[in-house]
């Protein structure tokens, strides 16, 4: 894609070195924004709702969101050194075909979460002006379309936009929150530290580190235009300090306007909220926040739209097109617009179920995905490989599915939703700590078999492969 290009043309192919530009601090906004709208500040609510009072609910959104950013900041690494979205590199550890097990559950989630942005979006509109409809079809197809036009553009613009938003609601939380010190009228007992109570505070802490955690599935299709020479530390960090503090915020912001305004649904506690900080203040976070929600909402398009080229290319490999990259965004659209029109309250909170649980499906693949990259292959792979059906890496790789469905049933006993809770989650008074259980299990059965891996092998394998790949470069990423 040439720097001048409108729409992006480049999808789940690899990025030429040539082609790679931008700097590694452009990371920051992208993720910051990433956190800071409207679906975020829910998870802030949480330990509220539970039970919590607010000192401990904000202790455990910042634990939570310390612990889940970890993760994902090192997936983030992968975009310089490999050049390829972040579904694709699935292909390594669980198999040109295999990989479907994945991308099944991302594609999903992509659209299933715009669903839901979708009717929220429609029901914060509603908030502002009481005459539109609360799920009017109409608000949600506009919305998506904003979305959508973002998407189509692509990567760069992208950037663009998640910058200036950055910088917009830097200035919005601000105001807020130095405000709030003075202005905000909550009860003492939500900052008595001696009101810790444990399910509330496990709770709000892995919800938390859950919901950074699924950044994992499309954080370095952000950052694989970026140059090779781009390090490790820089990345991580620049995407760290971006997704922590962006996530954090927002969620602390919506723990105080629950805990000023308990009774009210969390885009009304909001406003509320800010209102009582400074007259006026209100209608601006809540538009700020829907400014969010759009450009999240095109993270999840992008994302989808490269998870279903990988998906049709694992049926019949393609050639990566402009078309092809516009037709797959706008199935992503319709799908998340039909189920978003569709949609009762009742299947929203059914709905709300599944994305809990798609949550506990990404868990072990972050693990796998991740002591591939870094303890066994150590970013040492064959991008000619990745997109050949009869290649190096198999069809079905047995080493990361095995990990991964031991790493997913281990979890199980740990699971708490509104339909399910395990024997430990019922135990724990409905606290949900699978995610401590399932990424150890996950890697250390990895590590495991792939002890019987011949790595010298594979790596000349990787070298002979990919040769001429980058006239003057190495064969491998390292």
């Amino acid at each position: 894609m040439s720097g001048a290009a409108l729409i992006e043309r480049r999808s789940i192919d690899y990025v030429p070195l040539a082609e790679r530009r931008g700097k590694v601090w452009h990371l920051w906004p992208v993720w910051f924004s990433g956190g800071a709208h409207l679906a975020t500040l829910a998870v802030g609510v949480l330990g509220i709702a539970l039970g919590g009072n607010l000192l401990w609910t904000a202790v455990a959104v910042v634990a939570g969101c310390l612990l889940g950013t970890f993760f994902m900041a090192f997936h983030s690494t992968q975009g310089p050194q490999l050049g390829l979205p972040q579904m694709i590199q699935s292909r390594p550890q669980f198999g040109y075909t295999g990989a479907l097990l994945v991308w099944g559950v991302a594609l999903v989630a992509y659209i299933g979460y715009n669903a839901f942005n979708l009717v929220l979006a429609a029901e914060a509109l509603h908030q502002l002006r009481p005459a539109l409809r609360p799920a009017s079809p109409r608000v949600m197809v506009l919305f998506g379309l904003a979305a959508l036009a973002l998407a189509v553009v692509g990567y760069d613009k992208i950037h663009v936009a998640q910058r200036a938003f950055a910088y917009l609601m830097i200035a919005v939380l601000t105001v807020f929150t130095a405000g709030a010190f003075f202005r905000l009228q909550i009860p003492a007992a939500q900052w008595d530290v001696h009101g810790f109570r444990a399910v509330p505070f496990l709770a709000a802490t892995f919800a938390a580190a859950s919901y950074q955690l699924s950044w994992a599935i499309y954080v370095s299709d952000y950052s694989r235009y970026l140059p090779r020479e781009v390090g490790v530390r820089e990345s991580f960090w620049w995407t760290y300090v971006g997704a922590f503090v962006g996530g954090a915020w927002m969620m602390l912001v919506g723990s105080v306007a629950a805990a000023s305004a308990p009774t009210l649904e969390v885009a009304a506690a909001m406003e509320q909220a800010a209102e009582a900080v400074l007259p006026g203040l209100g209608p601006v976070l809540l538009v700020s926040a829907l400014l969010g929600l759009i450009t999240i909402s095109t993270l999840n398009y992008y994302g989808a739209s490269l998870t279903l080229l990988s998906v049709a290319d694992t049926i019949r490999p393609l050639r990566c097109t402009v078309g092809k990259r516009l037709a797959s965004l706008v199935v992503a659209f319709v799908a998340s617009c039909a189920i978003a029109i569709a949609s009762s309250h009742d299947f929203i909170a059914r709905f709300g179920d599944l994305l809990a649980l798609l949550l506990y499906l990404f868990t072990p693949w972050t693990a796998i995905n991740l002591v591939d990259f870094y303890l066994v292959r150590r970013g040492h792979y064959s991008i000619r490989e990745i997109f050949n059906p009869r290649g190096l890496y198999g069809s079905w790789n047995w080493r990361g599915l095995s990990a991964y469905l031991i790493g997913f049933a281990a979890m199980i006993p740990f699971f708490s939703t509104g339909r399910f809770t395990g024997p430990v989650a019922r135990a724990l008074g409905g606290a949900d700590i699978a995610m401590l259980v399932g990424l150890p299990v996950a890697a250390a059965v990895y590590l495991l078999l792939c002890r019987s891996l011949d790595l010298p092998a594979e790596r000349a394998a990787v070298a002979a492969a990919d040769a001429g790949l980058e006239p003057g470069a190495a064969a491998s990423v390292t």
